[in-house]
C-alpha cells in the first residue's frame, strides 16, 4: 500500500512538472518557429514611369576635313580642342608647283588674248573689204545699166566693145564680193577659234587657281577640333584618295547628340511620350553626380533603321542636350532616362510587394486558391496549345491586375490591387483597398 501510495505521489509529481515545463516550452517554441514578415508601407507622392536605355555621345556633325591637293604640309595653324570658326586657317600646303602652273596657264591666257585680238582685227579687216568689193560691185552696175539706157536711144552711141567691157568689169567685182565674203567667213572662224582657245586657257588658269586656293585648308564650320590626323612636314597624296587631316565637331558648344539604343518592346512607349513632350534626363560616369537634361530632335530622333544583335531588335533615338561647359565629350556613354507618364500625387505600392510570392502554408485557406496554377489548355493531339495574338492581348490587358498580401492573424491575406504606373521603387494603385501607411509584406525575415 505504501508503495503504491509513493509511485502515485513520484507520477503526480513528475505530471505536474511536465505540465510546468510543457507550457511555457510550447508556446517559446511556437513563437520560435512563428514566420516573421518583412513590411514595407503604402505611401502617397510623386512617380514617373521611364523607359531606361544606353546611348552615345556624339557631335551633331563630324566634318572630317582632307586635302583635294597633294604635297608636303608646311604649316599648321591647329591643334586638338582649338575653336574654330568658319574660314579659319587650319593648315598649308606647299604651294611652289600649284603657283608655277598658275604663272604658266596666266601666260597661256595671254597669248590666247593676243591671238584673239589679232583674229578680230582680221575680221575687221575682211569686213571693210567685203564692203569696197561691194561698192566697186555697185558702181559697174550703175556704169553698165546707164550705158544700157543710152544704147536703147541711139544704137550708135556706145559700141559693143565697149558694152562688153562694162559686163566684164560687173562680173569681176561680183567675183570679188564672193571671194571678200569667203574671207570673212575664214576670219569669223579664226576669231571663234581664237575665242575658244581663251576659254580654254582661261579654265586652265580657273583650275591651277582653285588648286593654288586648295593648298590653303580652311575650316567649313564653326566647331572644335577633334581630332587631327597630320603633322607638319608630312607628304601627302591625294590622287587615289583623299587624305583626312582633321575631324572638326560643330557647335559643341550649343549641342551635342546622344544617339540611345532602345528596345523594340518599348518603342511604342518612345512615341507616346515625345508627343506629349514627356522630359528626357541623362547621366554619364564622368559626372555621377549630375543630371543632364534633353529633349528628343523633332521628327527625326525616333528612326526607322533597326539593329539586330543576338536576336534583340533596337531602334536609335536621338536626344539633343545642350553644352555649355563641355562636359559631354564624343564617345562617351550615357544612361538614359525616357519619362513616358508622371503623377504628382498617387498612392504608391512597393515594388517589393507586388513580387513578394508566399508559400500556401502561409496563406488563409479562403485565397489558397490564387496560388495554384491554372491548366493550360491542350488542343486534341494532347500537346499543350500556343495562345493565339487574340489571347495574349487580353492577357496583355488583364496584366494590371495584381495581389499583393497582409498579415491577417496567423496566416496572410491577399488584396487585389489594379497597377498603373511604374518606376523602379514604387507603383501606382488605380484601384483597390489598400489606404496609405499601411503595410505590405515584402518578404520572409531570416531566423537567428
Amino acid at each position: 500500500m505504501k508503495r503504491l501510495i509513493r509511485w502515485l505521489v513520484i507520477l503526480g509529481f513528475l505530471g505536474g512538472l511536465g505540465f510546468l515545463v510543457t507550457g511555457p516550452l510550447g508556446r517559446y517554441m511556437k513563437e520560435r518557429n512563428r514566420v516573421v514578415y518583412r513590411d514595407a508601407e503604402v505611401t502617397r507622392g510623386r512617380i514617373a514611369a521611364v523607359v531606361n536605355a544606353t546611348g552615345t555621345i556624339q557631335p551633331v556633325l563630324s566634318v572630317k576635313i582632307g586635302s583635294v591637293v597633294s604635297g608636303p604640309i608646311v604649316k599648321i595653324y591647329v591643334d586638338y580642342n582649338s575653336d574654330v570658326k568658319v574660314g579659319d586657317p587650319l593648315a598649308d600646303v606647299d604651294p611652289k608647283v600649284y603657283q608655277a602652273n598658275l604663272d604658266r596657264d596666266q601666260a597661256n591666257v595671254d597669248s590666247a588674248m593676243a591671238a584673239l585680238l589679232s583674229a578680230n582685227a582680221m575680221w575687221d579687216t575682211r569686213k571693210a573689204e567685203v564692203k569696197q568689193a561691194l561698192a566697186r560691185r555697185d558702181q559697174a552696175s550703175n556704169d553698165k545699166e546707164r550705158y544700157e539706157q543710152l544704147q536703147a536711144l541711139n544704137k550708135n552711141f556706145t559700141s559693143a566693145t565697149e558694152m562688153d567691157k562694162y559686163t566684164y568689169d560687173l562680173k569681176s567685182f561680183e567675183a570679188l564680193v564672193d571671194v571678200a565674203k569667203a574671207s570673212v567667213k575664214q576670219a569669223q572662224a579664226a576669231v571663234k577659234q581664237a575665242e575658244a582657245q581663251v576659254k580654254q586657257a582661261k579654265a586652265g588658269y580657273d583650275l591651277s587657281k582653285t588648286n593654288l586656293g586648295y593648298t590653303k585648308i580652311e575650316s567649313p564650320v564653326d566647331g572644335i577640333v577633334i581630332e587631327r590626323k597630320i603633322d607638319a612636314g608630312q607628304t601627302m597624296a591625294a590622287q587615289f584618295q583623299t587624305p583626312e587631316l582633321f575631324v572638326i565637331g560643330k557647335n559643341m558648344r550649343e549641342e551635342m547628340l546622344v544617339f540611345a539604343a532602345v528596345d523594340e518592346a518599348d518603342i511604342g512607349y518612345i512615341v507616346e511620350a515625345e508627343k506629349t513632350g514627356q522630359p528626357v534626363h541623362f547621366t554619364v560616369e564622368s559626372y555621377p553626380d549630375e543630371l543632364f537634361k534633353a529633349t528628343i530632335l523633332p521628327k527625326t530622333g525616333i528612326r526607322m533603321n533597326s539593329t539586330t544583335t543576338q536576336n534583340v531588335v533596337t531602334y536609335p533615338v536621338v536626344v539633343s542636350a545642350p553644352n555649355p561647359d563641355l562636359k559631354l565629350r564624343p564617345g562617351m556613354t550615357a544612361n538614359v532616362s525616357f519619362q513616358l507618364r508622371e503623377k504628382e500625387s498617387a498612392l504608391r505600392i512597393p515594388n517589393a510587394a507586388l513580387r513578394f510570392y508566399p508559400q500556401r502554408d502561409q496563406v488563409r485557406p479562403e485565397d489558397r486558391h490564387i496560388l495554384e496554377n491554372k491548366p493550360q489548355a491542350a488542343s486534341d493531339e494532347g500537346v499543350a496549345a500556343t495562345p493565339s495574338a487574340q489571347e495574349k492581348a487580353e492577357a496583355r490587358r488583364h496584366r494590371n491586375r495584381r495581389h499583393v498580401w497582409v498579415v491577417d492573424g496567423d496566416f496572410l491575406r491577399a488584396v487585389e490591387v489594379v497597377t498603373g504606373l511604374s518606376s523602379a521603387h514604387h507603383t501606382e494603385m488605380v484601384a483597390g483597398e489598400l489606404v496609405e501607411d499601411q503595410k505590405l509584406v515584402t518578404g520572409i525575415q531570416p531566423k537567428r
